[in-house]
This record gives C-alpha cells, structure tokens and sequence, in this order.
C-alpha cells in the first residue's frame, strides 16, 4: 500500500491532494474517501497510506485512507 504525506486538504471545498512517498504525481482525494475512513478532514502533512484507484476518466484518486 503507497505511503505518502497529505499535501493539502481542504474540507470546505471537499478535496485534497497526497504527495506519494515515491515520487509519483501528486494523487487527488475526495472528501468522501475521506468520510469512509472514518475522519472528516485531513491534517497537511499528516502521514497517510492509500490505495490508487484510476476512475473512468483515467484520472487518479486515493482510497482506503489509513491515517498514521
């Protein structure tokens, strides 16, 4: 499971970005993936682990958040 740190998150607007340990691209993260863990905001720079998950569009989010 990547590992990474939470770039920004911003709940008001219900999104975020996780810059991966790896070095890959920054991935995006939906309020609701957030809810689903359990939490109801992300902390910048709080570690987080997460799963990829590529929609429909081709684009990119994370999912299975794990705080920690």
């Amino acid at each position: 499971m990547p590992t990474g740190i939470v770039k920004w998150f911003n709940a008001t607007k219900g999104y975020g970005f996780i810059k991966p340990d790896d070095d890959e691209a920054d991935v995006f993260v939906h309020i609701r993936a957030v809810e689903k863990a359990g939490y109801t905001a992300l902390v910048e720079g709080a570690r987080i682990s997460f799963e990829r998950k590529t929609g429909s569009s081709g684009k990119v989010s994370a999912e299975n958040l794990r705080i920690g």
